[in-house]
């Protein structure tokens, strides 16, 4: 059996204080203590050590007339570091950068362009103005290959073209990322929406496109090609999904009428997958809210044997721009911070 080393076990240590920094704000010695169970000696080398690094630094006093280095709260640096998620419609490109702590310090909002690499770069450049950036994660419309990190083929995004991600980090001169829309919208919706806390679900999208993101063992799956999720491909009634639930019909439809068109094409993924949780996002999935979730819930109780809840989102704002946002950080803190304490 092998061990931790020291410096492994230091790494490990700190990144669990880095978290729950985080998680939780600035914190005293004695909570760290608490919450990590670590020995006093063990968390006062780990906040010099991780002072001394330019991770955290004191932003106040605790307990009114306390004093001394136990009184003392400890915060993240969040200048550390500096994200920026893209949203990529068809309409519109959304961009929204963060410090290393999740807090927003600019946004822009830009109408599309034929020189798509040129409007994204320049938004980008605009939301950080002069904040060097660490990553960058953009969400699109279509299939992205896991094996090339690029669209698996062209989207009807206003100006995008072959190897439009290569033009981007030409551009940009930062680590970019792309990642389907959808499934950033499931990042978003696991950590801080309608899924948080569970380890399988389906979101289904229902906006000017049709989709499907699938989590599984708390793991967001995207299959060989990139084509998992893809369902507005599934024939329904002898008719593509898509075009069922076509974005400018769904909301003419009567809220029961939706609520069938949505149960019969859901079906198939909670036949097969047994998520447990399906989470109605998009335009529609959040105009419908809780009552088209519950007639939702209704329908799939009637067609078979799985046990599923249906829940409408939980995420009031963009859910891919948050989800890109995320995406961007974790890579950060990770690159920052170390490796994640629990893997």
């Amino acid at each position: 059996m092998r061990t931790a080393t020291p410096s492994t076990a230091r790494a490990i240590n700190d990144r669990l204080a880095l978290d729950l920094l985080l998680d939780r704000g600035p914190l005293t010695a004695p909570q760290v203590r608490t919450l990590t169970g670590l020995s006093r000696p063990t968390v006062s080398d780990l906040i010099e050590r991780l002072q001394a690094n330019g991770l955290i630094e004191v932003t106040g006093e605790s307990g009114g007339d306390r004093r001394g280095p136990n009184a003392r709260l400890y915060g993240i640096v969040a200048d550390r570091a500096h994200v920026a998620g893209v949203d990529v419609r068809r309409d519109s490109v959304h961009v929204t950068v963060a410090d290393i702590t999740g807090r927003t310090v600019g946004s822009v909002v830009r109408e599309p362009a034929e020189d798509l690499p040129a409007l994204v770069a320049t938004a980008v450049a605009a939301a950080s103005g002069p904040l060097a950036l660490h990553a960058v994660v953009i969400g699109a419309p279509g299939m992205v290959d896991p094996r090339t990190g690029d669209l698996a083929g062209l989207n009807d995004v206003p100006g995008w073209r072959l190897n439009t991600l290569g033009a981007l980090r030409e551009r940009m001169n930062v680590p970019v990322v792309l990642e389907n829309e959808v499934n950033l919208a499931a990042i978003a919706e696991h950590r801080a929406g309608a899924a948080a806390g569970r380890s399988d679900f389906v979101l289904f999208w229902l906006d000017d496109g049709i989709g499907a993101a699938v989590v599984l063992d708390g793991r967001l799956r995207r299959g060989m090609s990139g084509g998992a999720g893809e369902i507005g491909y599934l024939p329904v009634s002898g008719e593509r999904l898509c075009d069922v639930l076509e974005g400018e019909t769904m909301p003419r439809l009567p809220i029961d009428e939706l609520a069938r068109r949505v149960a019969e094409g859901v079906f198939a993924a909670v036949a097969v997958l047994d998520p447990g949780l399906v989470v109605l996002a998009g335009a529609a999935g959040r105009a419908g809210g809780e009552e088209l979730a519950a007639l939702v819930e209704r329908r799939l109780s009637g067609m078979g044997p799985v046990p599923v809840a249906v829940r409408a989102t939980g995420i009031s704002d963009n859910p891919v721009l948050k989800g890109a946002v995320m995406t961007a950080l974790s890579m950060a803190r990770d690159d920052v911070f170390g490796a994640p304490a629990l893997s």
